[in-house]
């Protein structure tokens, strides 16, 4: 799926105007949204790891919001309290990218990266995505070598070929349909932002404010467009290409830019003379080897024990060079595999979440990319597109245009994908590094330039997926920072070199 190697990391461990905020809740409202905050009944968290302070709560929403009176899923969750009461000013929700990713230990650990003043200005809220456990959770019931990343990720076979993939994507989905249930119908995009807005109002507040990061962005940007007089300041890190004619298909097409916007700082970092790991003598010899070793491992696998699957081929190593270029801290994985395949040899099997975990997270990722928009059925249509695709960008060999589960999903979209627009309140920061794999900086326009004036960009340039107090810039941290504690944003979109 799009983010599965996102959530396995995540397991694996210039001058400034004041915003003003348009259309307030009415009294009503407010009052009504007031009283159910009292229904929520926090207490400890599950896991280990968390801030003691960390709170955990469920909230009822709607397995289908069509039908509101019918079943209800749980979404749970989590709070750490502002650290200042007295300057207080509402919550902030920190949005998960994936989709199939969760922010309920968010609170605990990438909140506590943001500085004093935001942690003093709101409560820090998580939650995990419906369908995502501990909320009501789904599962396919996959064999274990359909939960292979170069397996969900849909890599064309050595010739080009996508018909394996279009057999994987009708197996995967039989099983989603078989085991899934009424709740995988009902996993999305639009769900999930109707979903916020009830944690919104369990919560008591007239607006929420939120950071969204990746898949998150789109979230994000749905609930605006949806609630626009509910939402606050809204942060946008590593931003999704919001086509609504395409949705996911346009978020796996943007690799192949993001691979050719970050293979030349790996190709660099893997060049530099002192680096214990080096691969070559200089930066053009490291892409014609890593096309040689790929082709290489295309026709004679090395056996790897442990992983999944057994065997370091071609698609493997590509899948782990899209994984490695997520950060710069990741390269130094790639450039290992690169010397050990070069001798003939693996280094230990990665380690996974638990197959359970796995098995969940496939899910939902799953209902999502497909749920949201409908995808061709058709394998020539993927056929002419990978090749297409292998002939302009060879080091993703044509995955970012094949056949993902979604080409054999049996549901078809109850709606049609929300499209982002200028219209709404202006209280919106896009921030973005300049080389991103994931959410590359040509998607992050389209998004950039679907909401018009409502927004503005902080391009960073940095490269990594994650931006704000990740992978980016102290200049781009500076600026999201202020505008989260104060309200305040550039004037104009701007760039932190």
């Amino acid at each position: 799926m799009k983010q599965t190697n996102r959530t396995r990391a995540s397991w694996i461990a210039a001058g400034t105007v004041l915003l003003g905020l348009t259309a307030p809740l009415t009294t009503s409202a407010t009052a009504a949204a007031h009283s159910t905050a009292h229904s929520l009944h926090w207490g400890a968290c599950e896991g280990g790891g968390l801030d003691p302070r960390q709170q955990c709560a469920s909230v009822k929403v709607p397995m289908d919001y069509a039908d509101p009176g019918g079943p209800k899923v749980d979404v749970v969750i989590s709070r750490i309290r502002s650290e200042n009461p007295v300057a207080r000013r509402g919550v902030l929700l920190l949005i998960p990218g994936g989709p199939g990713s969760s922010s309920l230990a968010d609170p605990s650990g990438k909140g506590q990266k943001l500085p004093q003043d935001v942690r003093d200005a709101y409560d820090l809220i998580g939650f995990a995505p419906r369908g995502l456990a501990p909320s009501t959770s789904v599962s396919c019931g996959l064999d274990r070598a359909d939960l292979a990343t170069s397996k969900l990720r849909p890599w064309p076979a050595p010739d080009g070929s996508v018909t394996e993939n279009m057999v994987t994507a009708r197996r995967v989905a039989d099983a989603c349909a078989r085991d899934g249930g009424a709740l995988i119908q009902h996993i999305g995009t639009v769900d999930e932002a109707r979903d916020i807005d009830r944690i919104r109002a369990a919560l008591g507040e007239p607006r929420l404010s939120a950071w969204g990061v990746s898949y998150g962005t789109y979230v994000g940007a749905v609930y605006s467009q949806l609630f626009p007089h509910r939402t606050g300041r809204i942060v946008l890190d590593s931003n999704d290409d919001p086509d609504p004619t395409r949705v996911s298909r346009a978020w796996l097409a943007g690799y192949e830019t993001g691979v050719e916007d970050v293979f030349p700082e790996f190709a660099r970092w893997a060049s530099a003379p002192g680096n214990p790991d080096r691969v070559t003598r200089t930066p053009a010899e490291v892409r014609p080897l890593f096309l040689r070793l790929a082709a290489r491992l295309d026709r004679t696998p090395i056996p790897w024990p442990g992983a999944n699957p057994g065997e370091l081929n071609g698609n493997v190593l590509r899948q782990n060079m899209v994984d490695s270029l997520y950060a710069p801290s990741r390269f130094p994985a790639l450039a290992q595999l690169m010397l050990a395949a070069l001798h003939g040899t693996v280094p230990p099997a990665p380690a996974e979440p638990p197959e359970p975990v796995l098995q969940n997270v496939t899910a939902v990722s799953a209902a999502t990319l497909c749920n949201d928009a409908a995808w061709p059925a058709s394998a020539i249509e993927y056929q002419e597109g990978v090749a297409e695709s292998r002939r302009r960008h060879p080091l993703t060999a044509g995955m970012p245009r094949n056949a993902m589960v979604c080409a054999a999903w049996p549901y078809p979209p109850r709606q049609a994908p929300v499209r982002i627009t200028d219209h709404g309140p202006s209280g919106i920061v896009l921030v973005q590094n300049e080389r991103d794999v994931a959410t590359p900086l040509s998607g992050a326009l389209k998004l950039r330039e679907a909401l018009g004036d409502r927004a503005v960009m902080v391009t960073v340039g940095s490269t990594g997926h994650n931006a704000y107090l990740a992978n980016g810039n102290t200049c781009g941290d500076r600026t999201v920072s202020r505008f989260l504690a104060t309200g305040q944003r550039p004037e104009h979109d701007t760039h932190c070199g």
